[in-house]
């Protein structure tokens, strides 16, 4: 099968399943001699506008993992703005060391109903955006080596491929699709951290980049430190900011990273299926 263009189709707050997209497309237009285009909704103007595949393009769909799920946020992006025309897809989803539970599934399946057809699909691992050490610096090397071997792979089964295939591809995860995946304390009790908002310490200068690369566009441009709409703990807003004036002191949430952190310090692995 012949592939004309391939679309990077991505949200990355912190730039961690950009990483993974942008090296796979890398290999794929080495592998295909198809030229790339990104397509990055993570920023809230670019989630106004559709992004329409052609039958001869390869699409590859990424997502961060909140929550062993696809971020609820976009949920309305992803069933009322792809349009997959049969194109053939591959969704990857980027976890932070703990787990994707039903992210990837989820992800694949909002693919197939809006006209894709799935033919692969990865999880990667990032470094968490509650944190700096949990999968530190990951994708990291060995990462990004597994990412160009996955993208060879789907390379040689896009040219064995006559046509794309019906069935959509195996991946782990369940369906019905489980709840989002809620933090408990020592008791069993939930930790409820959806209306935690990182605070500004005195470092802040007032530059502003918090407020640009905030995904949900909820950081006031003219005071920084005044939200305007919802945090959704992306981590942009912090590990961004040049001057670390950003942090949170909420204890539900500081507890909860501090048990992610002890409690999955190993190191996570990819998983890719064909």
């Amino acid at each position: 099968m012949k592939i004309q263009r391939i679309r990077l189709i991505y949200f990355s707050a912190t730039g961690t399943t950009q990483k993974i997209l942008c090296r796979m497309g890398e290999t794929l237009a080495q592998e295909l001699g198809a030229p790339v285009q990104e397509d990055d909704f993570t920023l809230p103007a670019a989630r106004e506008h559709a992004v329409v595949c052609a039958p001869d393009e390869l699409a590859l769909v990424g997502t961060p993992v909140y929550a062993g799920r696809v971020p609820n946020v976009l949920l309305p992006y992803l069933k009322a703005k792809l349009t997959g025309n049969g194109a053939p897809a591959v969704p990857i989803v980027l976890f932070g060391n703990r787990n994707y539970d039903d992210a990837l599934i989820e992800l694949r399946d909002l693919l197939e109903a809006s006209g894709f057809r799935t033919i692969a699909g990865a999880a990667f691992v990032g470094e968490h955006s509650f944190s700096y050490t949990l999968a530190a610096g990951r994708p990291d090397a060995a990462d990004l080596q597994r990412a160009e071997e996955f993208a060879r792979a789907l390379a040689d089964k896009m040219r064995a491929l006559e046509c794309v295939p019906e069935q959509p591809v195996y991946v782990n995860g369940q369906t019905p699709i489980r709840p989002y995946y809620t933090p408990r304390d020592r008791q069993g009790n939930p930790v409820n951290i959806l209306k935690v908002k990182p605070k500004v310490n005195d470092r802040c200068d007032g530059c502003g980049l918090c407020a640009e690369v905030c995904p949900m566009g909820s950081i006031d441009r003219t005071d920084v430190r005044n939200y305007t709409g919802i945090c959704i703990k992306c981590g942009a807003c912090i590990k961004k900011c040049p001057q670390q004036a950003r942090y949170y002191d909420d204890a539900g949430y500081l507890y909860h990273q501090h048990e992610l952190e002890e409690g999955y310090a190993r190191r996570a692995e990819v998983e890719l299926f064909f």
